[in-house]
């Protein structure tokens, strides 16, 4: 049911009282966990919790990605998963905080370190993972492009050499096919 579908119901809301909207609009917001954290977010943190969090995931992201490339027999599939895990954590970070600007440069960061090239044989059980993990580094760029081609041209140009970095990374491995079909330039 969608509150503009009926304006009978949106009237009579209006016209509660003060206290019992406010209890209805509490009971509204404990069920919803995101919607919580983004008004705590923007009632009571300023912008230096901003770049805290920020710092908080960068670091987390250097971690994790820093324990995957610790595993001897790191593969396709760890990489995918570890990738999927910290790209929710930044769009959660972004429903949260809805400052564009941290989640492109946490997504540039994430592209940046994650590694994408592994040999695995056509034959072995993990060359299905690497080729899943090649669609799916690609796509996650093209979003972010997108993302990035409707910034002010100011704030592009502070992320360009981070975001060519990408780019290049994505054309060196076997994911330039990829991103061809996608159509991603080589550079920016």
């Amino acid at each position: 049911m969608l509150l503009s579908e009926h304006k009978d119901l949106k009237l009579e809301i209006k016209s509660l009282p003060e206290k019992e909207k406010d209890k209805l609009l509490l009971r509204l917001i404990a069920k919803d966990k995101i919607l919580t954290e983004h008004l705590h977010f923007k009632l009571l943190e300023d912008e230096q919790d901003l770049v805290d969090r920020q710092e908080k995931l960068r670091e987390r992201i250097d971690l994790e990605i820093a324990e995957l490339l610790s595993n001897r027999k790191m593969n396709s599939k760890d990489a995918l998963l570890k990738m999927r895990k910290l790209n929710g954590s930044i769009t959660h970070h972004f429903k949260v905080t809805k400052d564009l600007n941290t989640e492109i440069e946490l997504r540039i960061h994430l592209f940046q370190t994650v590694p994408i090239d592994f040999n695995e044989g056509v034959f072995s059980p993990m060359h299905k993972f690497n080729e899943k993990l090649m669609i799916y580094f690609a796509k996650s760029v093209l979003s972010v492009f997108n993302k990035y081609e409707k910034m002010h041209e100011d704030i592009q140009f502070d992320l360009k050499a981070g975001f060519n970095e990408v780019l290049n990374k994505l054309y060196v491995y076997r994911t330039a096919a990829v991103a061809a079909e996608l159509g991603l330039p080589k550079e920016i």
